[in-house]
């Protein structure tokens, strides 16, 4: 893990050396957090999470979890930290990061837990009337298969509350997951 950490940064540095620069141009600027990073920020913080499992045809499960979010690489992203229980007992930790993509006008994020084989990558488009991410993600479930999950995020009063729908072998959309976060004081 720690050679493929180098490696990639000794790309990007490489990358940055590289890049053309006549005599007397100076590089580019960096990027500087805006307008689309704030939105980030509001979910900076660490945030009580109350956790609703709605599998096809049997009742709900339900648990609890913390999540704590924080903005890096100087303001550009936010790292979000999930741990609690997938279901009694059974311990679940997740970590994702989400970016403002400048080129796609969306923001990109990733995301891998402790219940699925591997990386999930996502867009999503922010409706700032509504307080409303709305976007997808797709990456492999437990079984490892790949699915395509659609999500909305809607701030409210201290409140968010991230719902997860799948499209089932009937075609209909369903509701798999409800999270409802309150902000810790």
């Amino acid at each position: 893990m720690r050679a493929l950490r180098l490696i990639a940064i000794g790309a990007c540095l490489a990358w940055i050396v590289s890049a053309p620069i006549t005599a007397g141009q100076q590089p580019p600027a960096p990027p500087t957090p805006g307008p689309e990073h704030a939105v980030l920020k509001m979910d900076e913080g660490s945030w009580d999470a109350a956790v609703e499992f709605m599998p096809p045809g049997q009742p709900p499960m339900t648990s609890k979890g913390i999540e704590v979010n924080t903005m890096g690489c100087g303001g550009l992203c936010l790292i979000t930290d999930f741990t609690g229980e997938a279901m009694p007992g059974v311990t679940f930790q997740g970590h994702g990061v989400t970016a403002w993509d400048a080129v796609k006008k969306k923001y990109a994020s990733s995301w891998t837990d402790s219940m699925s084989r591997g990386l999930s990558v996502g867009e999503a488009t922010w409706d700032p009337a509504a307080k409303r991410l709305t976007g997808w993600m797709e990456g492999p479930d437990m079984e490892g298969k790949v699915t395509k999950t659609r999500s909305v995020v809607e701030h409210k009063n201290g409140t968010r509350v991230f719902t997860a729908y799948q499209t089932g072998p009937d075609g209909k959309e369903a509701t798999v997951m409800r999270i409802t976060y309150t902000k810790r004081k």
